[in-house]
């Protein structure tokens, strides 16, 4: 009695490759490890016969290979719109050691070429109109070809060490191996106050900047050795000088290698709080006084005293003293007449008091009809309005 087992895929090609371990299948195993791991778009020159620059795709494999391809794009864009792109390998292949991290193209005078892009517009917008609507191609190169002498600097940089390749000679001018013993986890072309690097942090810790195109070591700074996977992924290289790298799921740390960048910090950090002067107290408004419904105490002589009320009139009461004033008195006191003399004198001052004493009851009635007015006339102007239009 046979059993016959199911056979998966995988088993059946590993006895497939069992059979015969042949020169062939061993280059086939050797193409499965390799990837790619760097692409860059940049209008260069793919062969060495080529005499204009044209659009090309560099790809960077982690096997340190460098492959070049072309794309034929058509020229007007009409023909855009109907026949398609071509894609071709131009047969050029760059070898360096370690996987490929970054790629750029500087001119013959050493700047940096950044690749040309094109304003996308929504075609059918009706807010552009025709002229806008149309695409242009932005282009960053500072010259034409024959400007340039038809040359120009590819510079690649792998895990390990960076080359500067002379286009379209293809010819390698400057090697830097950057590590022997760690590898690079992240590469950057920056610029740094009009001049071109290259800005490398290795697994070691180490953050270095190589000069382009001599490739020529600038600076090698034990910053953070490698200890957590997120700094891996997410650390780069910015112009100016700095570097960014999350150190958590929601923080930024934000670093510098620039002296300069270093001695402007402090003028470009930002204050939480403005300092103010502290205002004045507010001085209790008569709205405030006379709605508030807060209890007040006033003074009796604050009322009727002579500093609310005024000095009182003596046209009503006045009092005439006798001759000889006090002695005149002392004199009469004997009799009748001194009695007199007395009683006259006491309703003198009496109806003087009275006489004040009515005068400031006018004064106060007056004033009280006063307030009662300006009360009213308040009252009809801010009956409408809100509070906060006071």
């Amino acid at each position: 009695m046979e059993i016959s087992l199911p056979v998966t895929s995988e088993e059946s090609r590993d006895n497939a490759f069992s059979q015969s371990r042949s020169s062939s299948v061993s280059s086939i195993d050797k193409e499965t490890k390799e990837a790619i791991t760097a692409l860059y778009f940049m209008e260069t020159f793919a062969r060495k016969n080529d005499q204009t620059p044209s659009p090309c795709l560099w790809v960077g494999t982690s096997l340190g290979m460098v492959l070049i391809v072309t794309l034929n794009m058509p020229s007007t864009e009409e023909q855009r719109l109907t026949e398609p792109v071509m894609v071709s390998p131009s047969g050029t292949v760059l070898m360096l050691k370690g996987a490929i991290l970054t790629f750029s193209c500087l001119d013959c005078m050493g700047s940096h070429i950044r690749p040309p892009y094109e304003i996308w517009r929504d075609p059918n917008s009706l807010d552009d109109n025709e002229k806008t609507r149309k695409r242009k191609l932005v282009m960053f190169s500072p010259s034409s070809s024959q400007d340039m002498g038809d040359h120009q600097f590819a510079v690649v940089c792998s895990e390990k060490q960076a080359k500067v390749f002379s286009l379209p000679s293809q010819t390698c001018l400057y090697v830097h191996n950057i590590t022997e013993t760690s590898f690079l986890l992240r590469a950057d072309i920056v610029t740094m106050y009009n001049n071109v690097l290259l800005a490398c942090f290795c697994a070691n810790g180490h953050i270095m900047t190589i000069s382009l195109p001599s490739l020529r070591p600038l600076l090698d700074v034990n910053y953070l050795p490698l200890t957590d996977m997120r700094i891996a992924r997410t650390f780069c290289f910015t112009n100016g000088g700095q570097a960014l790298y999350l150190t958590s799921p929601t923080e930024i740390q934000r670093v510098t290698y620039s002296q300069e960048m270093y001695d402007s910090l402090q003028e470009m950090l930002g204050d939480l709080f403005s300092l103010v002067e502290t205002p004045e107290a507010q001085n209790k408004g008569f709205l405030k006084g006379l709605f508030g419904g807060s209890g007040q105490t006033f003074d009796r002589e604050e009322l009727f005293g002579e500093a609310a009320a005024g000095k009182a009139s003596r046209s009503l009461a006045q009092h005439i003293p006798g001759q000889g004033g006090l002695e005149g008195v002392k004199g009469a006191a004997t009799g009748v007449a001194a009695d007199l003399y007395r009683a006259r004198i006491g309703l003198d001052e009496r109806g003087q008091r009275l006489g004040e004493l009515e005068e400031r009851t006018a004064g106060m009635m007056s004033s009280a009809e006063a307030f009662s007015k300006h009360a009213h006339e308040l009252m009809l102007k801010y009956k409408d309005k809100k509070w906060y239009q006071f």
